[in-house]
């Protein structure tokens, strides 16, 4: 293809297409960061004049110091969803590298991925993402994950000055509002007695665990018999474990050895010795490197395991019409926390039983701590009225 130059510019050219069509393009000479001489260009322009537009944005780009974003203007997101995930790999756990990977695989890639990164505009992103992942029926909490998640990627972009601004970081999704996945002490008592009498050992165990010790499910599921000291009733989280198997614990904070209400200790005193009964019964023997929890053939609980129970245990409550207020399996590790609040424990204890920070306690509890602080208020008022009202006397 013949290239000519045009008396505009020492940058554009215009060439002719077989069909005899002219056209134009620009050929933008530029040192880059490391000081080696590159090229900018770009063709396809009808016009002579959006040529010249085209080339005096890529100019002044440049004399804004925006260089990277002129170089990497043709980067599509699948592309730059490559480098970003290249990028954090190796600081991310186990869980969140492979839910990325297939988030970026199933969703971002399919319906974003061509798009070059500059382009996606608030308008594009919610009528090709957003709106086609409502189509797909996923729920609003899970669409506004999957947005958020998205969010972090782009956000690297312009750190990395690949763009020059998010401009889905405004777009809002419609969450689902928030049920209560908590039990009061009443309602934990009542969940508890049923547990006890529509469950087997294990469940019970299991529940009960959770509920008096605040441990995350899969921390639970990875406790071993050695992890618990019946001497000086205490619990010590090492590991944690859900499909992708046993591994560290979510934090370092995870990292935790809590005092355990003697309660616990006697049922996990029973439950031992029904363990090495069914172990006895299958001709292994017990021993203290095994995992705490096992089902009734002997084999280790699977991560699944406390969703099931509770999704076949409300069924049969339902059925034998007890009400219960229903939690996730990660409610009992609210109501835990909420229990402590109400019973004014301070948070730095809390965070520390709960194997989190304390900003993430003030944060994920704030409205239950704003609570107790207008109820330590109004006592506080009524005591001070009631001992006005003595000396009066």
């Amino acid at each position: 293809m013949k290239l000519n130059k045009t008396k505009t510019d020492d940058e554009i050219y215009y060439y002719v297409l077989k069909s005899g069509e002219k056209r134009y393009m620009y050929r933008h000479k530029y040192y880059d960061t490391l000081g080696n001489r590159r090229e900018k260009k770009k063709s396809g322009f009808k016009t002579e004049k959006e040529a010249l537009k085209s080339l005096l944005g890529v100019k002044a780009a440049f004399l804004n110091g925006n260089a990277k974003q002129v170089e990497h203007d043709q980067i599509t997101v699948s592309h730059w969803l490559d480098i970003w995930y290249a990028m954090n790999e190796k600081s991310w756990g186990v869980k969140t590298k492979k839910d990325r990977k297939a988030l970026i695989d199933n969703y971002y890639k399919p319906l974003l991925g061509k798009y070059k990164l500059h382009q996606v505009d608030k308008n594009t992103y919610v009528r090709q993402f957003i709106n086609r992942l409502h189509d797909m029926e996923l729920s609003p909490n899970t669409i506004d994950l999957y947005h958020n998640i998205f969010k972090i990627a782009i956000n690297a972009a312009v750190d990395d000055e690949i763009i020059d601004k998010n401009r889905v970081k405004k777009v809002v999704v419609n969450r689902e509002k928030k049920k209560d996945n908590f039990l009061k002490p009443e309602e934990l008592t009542l969940f508890l007695t049923n547990v006890k009498k529509h469950g087997n050992i294990t469940n019970y165990t299991l529940v009960q665990l959770l509920a008096y010790t605040g441990l995350r499910s899969g921390e639970a599921a990875a406790l071993k018999w050695l992890n618990i000291d019946f001497k000086n009733e205490t619990v010590t989280v090492e590991h944690t474990r859900d499909k992708l198997g046993i591994r560290p614990p979510k934090t370092k904070n995870s990292y935790r050895t809590i005092k355990v209400d003697k309660e616990v200790i006697d049922q996990l005193k029973k439950y031992r010795k029904w363990c090495a009964e069914v172990k006895l019964s299958l001709g292994k023997k017990h021993k203290e490197n095994d995992l705490v929890f096992i089902t009734h053939h002997g084999r280790e609980i699977g991560h699944y395991y406390l969703g099931q129970f509770l999704s076949d245990f409300y069924k049969k409550v339902d059925s034998d019409d007890i009400s219960l207020k229903k939690i996730t399996p990660h409610g009992l590790r609210h109501t835990h926390a909420t229990i402590l609040i109400s019973l004014g424990v301070p948070p730095n204890a809390i965070a520390e039983r709960l194997g989190n920070t304390i900003e993430m306690v003030n944060k994920t509890y704030a409205h239950f701590f704003e609570d107790l602080d207008i109820q330590s208020a109004i006592v506080f008022g009524k005591f001070l009225a009631s001992g006005a009202k003595i000396g009066a006397r």
